[in-house]
């Protein structure tokens, strides 16, 4: 997805739903760099919003009643279910609540991955919960004077994994380790680069 971006060119294997979508996800970090805000249910709903606006007609929309979505690994297993959808805003509203008051307590890096499984958790939106949960981390890390996280996806079981050990055992040190590995390689890159 790079490529389209850097080079402004469309891939003949990717839908116009994946080409809108990768220019959403580059104008909703460019957003989180600029707006100074903090974590928020508005800001949730604001970067669903930008990320899909384009190609999902619910974009920014929760989940109504009875709307329900199962989070599946790469095999077609549940991992988890979300919440139910008439709990979706009063647990974000919780979690909301959770970062302002343990935003001076701990260090950045765990109120990342804190917010972002919680979030995941959660589930939201009908589709989009993953770019959406996996841009609140760089909403964080800016907003402590940090740089900004790309949590790739090269190895999505990897990924599922720290989800599921946060969700079941209450385990953040899969997710940490993610999001350190994510951090280093950043920096190798602007050495590099």
């Amino acid at each position: 997805m790079a490529g389209i971006l850097r080079g402004r060119r469309w891939p003949g294997e990717r839908t116009k739903e994946d080409i809108a979508e990768t220019y959403g996800v580059a104008e909703a970090v460019e957003y989180i760099r600029v707006a100074h805000e903090r974590l928020s249910v508005d800001l949730i709903r604001r970067l669903h919003g930008i990320v899909f606006r384009n190609s999902k007609p619910f974009a920014s929309e929760f989940r109504g009643p009875g709307e329900e979505v199962p989070i599946m690994d790469s095999e077609g297993e549940v991992v988890h279910g979300g919440a139910p959808s008439g709990r979706v805003g009063g647990l974000l509203k919780e979690l909301v609540r959770w970062y302002r008051v343990n935003r001076g307590r701990y260090p950045p890096l765990v109120l990342a991955a804190v917010v972002h499984n919680r979030f995941e958790g959660i589930h939201p939106f009908r589709d989009g919960n993953g770019r959406v949960g996996r841009l609140l981390p760089s909403n964080i890390l800016i907003r402590h004077g940090l740089p900004p996280v790309n949590i790739e996806l090269r190895n999505r079981a990897e990924y599922y994994a720290a989800l599921k050990s946060y969700e079941v055992e209450g385990d953040i040190r899969p997710t940490l380790e993610l999001l350190l590995r994510e951090c280093r390689a950043l920096r190798r890159r602007f050495r590099e680069g």
